[in-house]
């Protein structure tokens, strides 16, 4: 015999939720996971009305869902938000444009203005390139430095006040594992914090951290949301992959091990007598960094001089050597500075104000405008 609702008591149940056990229906199912989200955004204050807010979209189930969740919440509840869709080009033929295409898609799908950013154009190099001249082994670690800080630059250029990204359970309960098992304290410290901060200026959160990837995939396929399902073609020796099926093989076990190793994660605290790195702002680029110049110029560097491991393993001296003397290769660009892209999105905010009151908006951080209402 069918099994009834738990909530409703009325449907037929077609869902156990991963994360409750309970057996619900579909209409109960959309109601709980989207009010789920919504006691998340509203609990931590992640927004407030007016911020422009930039989704963090890839095509793929997360970010998809998290853009149908985002506009379907803003306007149910309020929020007064003014989203748009972010997207990060990373140059991987066969997997990211495909995947852009579906983003393209729910552009129109959702009525959302559009922003894509890609690493040639940022770096001068693109994955397929980047991968061809360091190999498979560590190319992620070039991909995830360089990711994130295109999100930013991103979000500078569209003069956004947030990102949001579709970070969901299981990634931050696979976040701990890896930085547990890596030893990496500051990691470990800040990795379950629910925003954090991108360049220092604009802030980053995650609406699904409580929202398990079982319960979000159910939510894309009984909405019958657009999405791109393949894996990226450089991903399979990524690192994360071991700890992700070790987090599958503990949920088998105990399905409330993913929620329980967050809920961990939070209670970690570092100890005071630990030192943590002091963060600074790259000396190259601006951005933000624990030391004088950060990860992606770092990188960057390495790829230009000839020496690709630079950062990523240690290197001979001669052989770093070598390379800085080497002639540069003339493939990647300098990065705009991060000081510039604030200031052209502090234009960028003063002239919207302008064009929608007549005068300069009072929450600017430098404003120099002469008018009346800022004097």
């Amino acid at each position: 015999m069918p099994r009834q609702c738990n909530i409703c008591q009325t449907a037929r149940a077609i869902i156990r939720r991963p994360k409750t056990g309970q057996r619900i229906c579909k209409e109960c199912f959309f109601h709980v996971f989207e009010t789920e989200v919504h006691h998340t955004i509203v609990d931590n204050r992640l927004f407030k009305p007016g911020d422009r807010i930039g989704i963090g979209a890839s095509g793929g189930k997360d970010s998809t869902v998290l853009a149908y969740v985002m506009k379907t919440l803003n306007e149910r509840y309020g929020y007064g938000l003014e989203l748009f869709l972010l997207s990060v080009d990373e140059g991987i033929s066969g997997y990211r444009d495909d995947s852009l295409e579906t983003v393209k898609r729910n552009q129109q799908q959702y009525d959302l203005p559009l922003k894509i950013v890609s690493y040639e154009q940022l770096y001068g190099w693109s994955m397929d390139s980047i991968v061809e001249t360091v190999g498979r082994k560590n190319n992620c670690t070039f991909c995830g430095v360089f990711r994130r800080q295109a999100l930013d630059r991103g979000a500078l250029m569209l003069d956004l006040d947030h990102i949001v990204t579709g970070h969901n359970a299981d990634d931050i309960a696979e976040t701990i594992l890896m930085n547990v098992l890596r030893g990496d304290i500051p990691r470990l410290g800040r990795c379950t914090d629910i925003v954090t901060m991108g360049d220092g200026y604009i802030g980053r959160s995650k609406p699904f951290k409580y929202a398990y990837e079982k319960e979000i995939v159910m939510y894309a396929y009984l909405k019958r949301l657009d999405y791109f399902s393949t894996e990226c073609t450089y991903s399979p020796n990524a690192y994360r992959g071991y700890a992700r099926q070790f987090l599958k093989d503990l949920e088998a076990v105990r399905p409330s091990a993913i929620i329980d190793i967050i809920h961990s994660g939070e209670a970690m605290k570092v100890a005071g007598n630990v030192k943590l790195p002091t963060m600074t702002s790259c000396e190259r680029c601006g951005y933000i960094s624990s030391n004088s110049v950060c990860k992606a110029c770092v990188l960057l560097e390495g790829l230009e001089r000839g020496v690709p491991k630079m950062g990523i393993a240690k290197v001979s001296k001669q052989a770093e050597h070598d390379g800085l003397d080497g002639a540069r290769r003339g493939k990647a660009v300098e990065p705009v500075h991060f000081e510039k892209l604030r200031e052209k999105a502090l234009e960028i905010r003063k002239q919207r104000m302008l064009d929608a009151t007549g005068s300069c908006s009072k929450d600017t951080r430098h404003c120099e405008c002469t008018g009346d209402s800022c004097q």
